[in-house]
């Protein structure tokens, strides 16, 4: 491609060359020159136009303490001062917070849609695919092959929804896993929890000790429910969600949370507390283990950081799961609104952002500050943390790498989840009763 646009500047100019040796006073009547202008007007240069202001707005999670948050910044930065005529609005918000899914939905609904929206891949995204708010990008990185080359292929294909189209333009994967904090283990005699006797036994010891065993909240339980019920179901049931008949391994993985509650694993405040609170426990020592992304390890205090390795959750006796099963992934990728694409004015300049957002080197700076795992291919992040690289080995090591149970359920089907967490290791309600009253919620989607 550069070498056909030199060619053709080449011969554009041989021919203004040309046209101004032969135009303007060009020798008439036998050779003398003639002072009558020629019967051809002389055409003006316009001076280039500069592109008009385009304002864009983008939606993410790289906002607050997130450990991406400079370097997504960073990446803004760069595009606006290559791209002058562009003002972006980089509006974030915690994926965390309960909220978040709320505002996107109520956004993508309301005519209020971002331009570019960084979101979760799978069900959460389903209502905004099938009410085409945004639009499926297959055409576009076709058109770009080296673009489209530059990622991992296992990238791309794990981002496709169910319906074989790429909405979603991975950036970054992750990993959850037990992030234990191996000083404390050793301080006080306790095997590490690297099967279901050890991880009960941790419990009693450390919970002896005063020091919280497995900090977690109820409400936010999120990687409560998704490490539990994989420990017990395994891949195969956890990856069929609910649509099917109910695995009662599922009602077997929460009946295993209610066994570690029994003997002293959460904190006190458990019920009270937010996934913001129990990291925090774990960062600053009090807690010995806490189920977490790959996104946390970056934010911990630099000492338990340095104490931390990464172990998948020990399999539920009894289950399918293989106590090397372990939830991963693209979870998480840029989306175009169909407002955007559809808008002359801000298609090109939205596109050419999503084109330096997911360029390999935007991806390593990201995966650099957030310990992720790189969309892109051949990218490897500097200077991780020795927690990072036993991830890193856990997903290496896996016999499955599964995407969250809440990507294989309804958003209210999830919800019901998380809010049966406290009544079932509290004693009011079984496993089975929780399970079953999630399946009634996911039915009722149908």
């Amino acid at each position: 491609m550069k070498k056909s646009a030199l060619t053709i500047v080449s011969l554009l100019l041989v021919m203004t060359m040309f046209l101004a040796a032969c135009g303007g006073n060009k020798p008439t009547d036998g050779g003398k020159a003639s002072n009558t202008p020629s019967s051809t007007p002389t055409e003006t240069q316009e001076p280039s136009k500069e592109p008009d202001p385009v304002n864009l707005r983008v939606f993410s999670t790289f906002g607050g303490t997130d450990a991406a948050r400079e370097a997504f910044q960073k990446a803004l930065d760069e595009f606006t001062s290559a791209n002058p005529h562009v003002k972006i609005e980089n509006d974030t918000m915690s994926a965390n917070d309960d909220g978040f899914r709320t505002k996107v939905n109520t956004d993508m609904t309301n005519g209020n849609e971002p331009d570019l929206l960084f979101y979760f891949i799978g069900t959460d995204a389903s209502e905004i695919i099938k009410s085409e708010k945004v639009v499926p990008l297959d055409e576009v990185l076709d058109a770009d092959p080296e673009w489209k080359n530059g990622f991992a292929p296992a990238a791309l294909e794990f981002a496709k929804h169910e319906d074989g189209k790429t909405y979603a333009i991975p950036l970054t994967g992750f990993f959850e896993g037990l992030l234990v904090n191996k000083k404390i283990f050793a301080d006080n005699g306790v095997e590490l929890p690297t099967d279901w006797e050890k991880m009960k036994a941790a419990v009693s010891g450390l919970k002896a000790k005063g020091i919280i065993p497995l900090s977690g909240p109820f409400d936010q339980s999120h990687y409560l429910l998704e490490h539990f019920i994989l420990a017990a179901a395994g891949s195969e049931s956890q990856n069929k969600g609910l649509k099917d008949a109910v695995d009662p391994n599922w009602a077997k993985g929460l009946d295993a949370m209610k066994e570690l509650y029994d003997l002293g694993a959460f904190p006190e405040d458990a019920a009270t507390i937010d996934l913001g609170m129990a990291a925090n426990y774990y960062s600053e020592g009090l807690a010995a283990m806490v189920l977490e992304g790959s996104w946390a390890i970056g934010g911990l205090s630099d000492e338990t950081k340095a104490n931390t390795t990464v172990l998948p959750f020990p399999a539920v006796p009894g289950g399918a799961g293989t106590g090397k099963d372990v939830v991963g992934g693209f979870g998480t990728g840029f989306y175009v609104s169909k407002a955007t694409y559809d808008n002359a004015a801000k298609k090109d300049a939205t596109i050419a952002l999503l084109k330096h957002l997911t360029s390999p080197a935007t991806i390593k700076n990201i995966a650099t500050a957030n310990g992720g795992t790189p969309a892109a291919a051949g990218v490897e992040p500097e200077g991780v943390t020795q927690a990072v690289l036993d991830g890193f080995k856990m997903v290496s090591e896996a016999t499955s790498v599964n995407s969250p149970i809440d990507s294989k359920v309804t958003p209210e089907t999830f919800s019901e989840l998380r809010a049966n967490v406290q009544p079932v290791v509290t004693g009011k309600k079984t496993g089975t009763e929780a399970i079953d009253a999630a399946k009634k919620v996911e039915d009722s989607a149908k």
